[in-house]
């Protein structure tokens, strides 16, 4: 059955360049981070700096288009960075890229590579469908803070992914809460690429199919499909 994803009026009108490219994948097989899924890693840092050519990553214009939209829902972009860009810090740094597990380090190194911000869920943990929506605060998005989970709320007009229990990650794409988080048993996700103008979809879409490449490669037998935006509520 297929994941029903949906973005709200008023997110469109936020953001009107915006645009989603989704895999939904069956049959994953995943475990701890390995040489191979380390290897992609690196090698999609390499790929950012060429990409980049001195530039910091904030200064990429699809970066800076997510920087506006963030403004303009009542986020601080420099403090509250979209995922793309905070992992593409962490790439340019010394610590260089997190090791998590094999399914989010292919994801992650697909976000760097390309400059998307990229998310995975697992589709056993999903309550319903997926919501964008622009939050009016009351939501509850469950966390962990000093080791102890925590009920947080997000601000009201705060652009955030939802189910039926609550929200899975706030401020677009900044926080996922560890309800939906891929773990080592996860065997079923669902895996967003977020963009916004300039960004070409086709950019996107070639995003998605590597991705999805990926996937294959490390869950042989894996039934794994592209949803193109137009495929979407």
């Amino acid at each position: 059955m297929t994941l029903t994803l949906t973005v709200s009026d008023d997110v469109r009108a936020l953001a009107p360049g915006f645009t989603h490219v989704a895999i939904e994948a069956h049959g994953l097989v995943n475990g701890p981070s390995s040489e191979a899924g380390s290897a992609l890693l690196d090698d999609a840092a390499r790929r950012l700096a060429v990409r980049l050519d001195g530039r910091a990553p904030h200064e990429d214009p699809h970066m800076a288009a997510w920087r506006e939209t963030y403004t303009a829902f009542g986020s601080k972009p420099s403090r509250t960075r979209n995922s793309a860009e905070a992992l593409a810090k962490r790439a340019l740094s010394d610590a260089g890229l997190p090791r998590i597990n094999l399914l989010v380090d292919l994801y992650n190194a697909v976000s760097v590579a390309h400059l998307i911000p990229v998310g995975g869920e697992d589709i056993d943990r999903i309550e319903g469908g997926m919501r964008l929506i622009r939050a009016t605060g009351e939501e509850d998005f469950v966390t962990v803070a000093g080791g102890e989970e925590t009920v947080e709320h997000p601000d009201t007009g705060e652009v955030v992914w939802r189910d039926d229990a609550g929200v899975t990650c706030r401020r677009w794409n900044w926080r996922q809460g560890p309800r939906t988080r891929l773990t080592e048993r996860t065997t079923s996700g669902i895996f967003l690429l977020e963009s916004l103008a300039p960004m070409p979809v086709a950019e996107v879409m070639a995003a998605a199919e590597e991705l999805a490449e990926l996937l294959a490669k490390f869950s042989p037998g894996a039934d794994i499909a592209v949803r193109a935006p137009e495929s979407f509520v």
